[in-house]
């Protein structure tokens, strides 16, 4: 499947950012059927980086997933590749 069918878009907020800072986290708005795994892949494969673990919840504004990098990687350099800066 390809990666852009299952990540629509980075969701922003202040929580958002003090979760990118605090944790090396972003958080993304999902295809609602995709799983943990899926998401992973897709963003591993999108932005080329490793990913920790993937949570995920489902909000009236779709499901969200809060995706966390590895040590080697700065959630803030990902985040300013796509844009949120």
């Amino acid at each position: 499947m390809d990666p852009y069918d299952i990540i629509f878009h980075p969701y922003v907020t202040e929580k958002t950012m003090n979760l990118m800072e605090k944790n090396n986290a972003l958080e993304f708005v999902v295809k609602r059927n995709a799983n943990k795994s899926q998401i992973k892949r897709a963003v591993e494969k999108m932005f080329e980086t490793k990913v920790k673990n993937v949570n995920t919840r489902i909000t009236r504004t779709g499901k969200h997933a809060i995706v966390t990098f590895t040590s080697e990687v700065k959630a803030e350099d990902v985040g300013m590749r796509i844009g949120i800066f």
